[in-house]
């Protein structure tokens, strides 16, 4: 079988633990006001692969993982593609290659599950903590993220929690509490990652002929990151 793959970053620090061979998969179901990467937006275009091209790029780079790097599935929402993500890890796991997925946890059916099931880490976005903004910024149910976190646990799989920082929108106290309290629930759950909101995507929205929605809001202090880190 073959999937659509948008880009590949051999050497990634910041997609898991460790050094990451990071593939971000074409496609996404939503579409967040935030998001960096539009580009990854439409299902079926990017360039076609097979999981051996993915696993054998990716071995090329395992001496550098050490103890905690391994391959990354992003995107795009990597969940749309499930069973191509699937037969990568499966390979990787026969390698012995860490797996890490990095998701929005807005899709789930059986192939999903399978995937779960090989992999070893996942970076998941709790984009905003009520439904409301949820539905107006993200386009799916909070309800959704929470279903698949409970799933994460159930399978026990190492968890980070992300959530990009966006004045005007989630940068309150309120907000990280709420946060807090969902990361407390869940024992898998290894910490919470709070990101600033960037703008650097700009350019990536005028290339592609897209109003970049959030192009007004400003990006969030330092200060504001400190005072709502130390929340946590």
């Amino acid at each position: 079988m073959k999937g659509f793959v948008n880009s590949i970053q051999s050497m990634g620090t910041l997609d898991g633990p460790g050094v990451r061979f990071v593939v971000f998969l074409q496609g996404c179901n939503l579409r967040c006001g935030c998001c960096h990467n539009p580009e990854t937006w439409e299902v079926g275009a990017g360039t076609e692969f097979a999981p051996e091209e993915i696993v054998s790029r990716c071995e090329r780079f395992k001496e550098y993982f050490g103890d905690l790097g391994g391959i990354t599935l992003t995107g795009g929402e990597p969940l749309l593609q499930a069973k191509f993500a699937g037969e990568i890890f499966a390979l990787c796991r026969e390698k012995g290659i860490n797996t890490c997925l990095d998701t929005s946890g807005s899709v789930m059916n059986d192939e999903v599950s399978k995937l779960l099931d090989l992999t070893d880490y996942v970076l998941l976005d709790i984009k905003y903590t009520n439904e409301e903004q949820y539905k107006k910024y993200a386009g799916c149910s909070m309800q959704r993220p929470l279903d698949f976190l409970k799933i994460l646990s159930e399978k026990n799989i190492p968890t980070v929690l992300r959530q990009v920082i966006i004045p005007t929108l989630n940068d309150t106290e309120e907000n990280v509490l709420r946060l807090k309290g969902i990361a407390e629930e869940y024992k898998n759950v290894e910490k919470i990652e709070l990101l600033p909101f960037k703008k650097i995507c700009t350019v990536k929205y005028e290339k592609e002929g897209k109003e970049f929605p959030f192009a007004d809001i400003p990006t969030p202090t330092p200060d504001k990151m400190k005072e709502l880190n130390n929340l946590l």
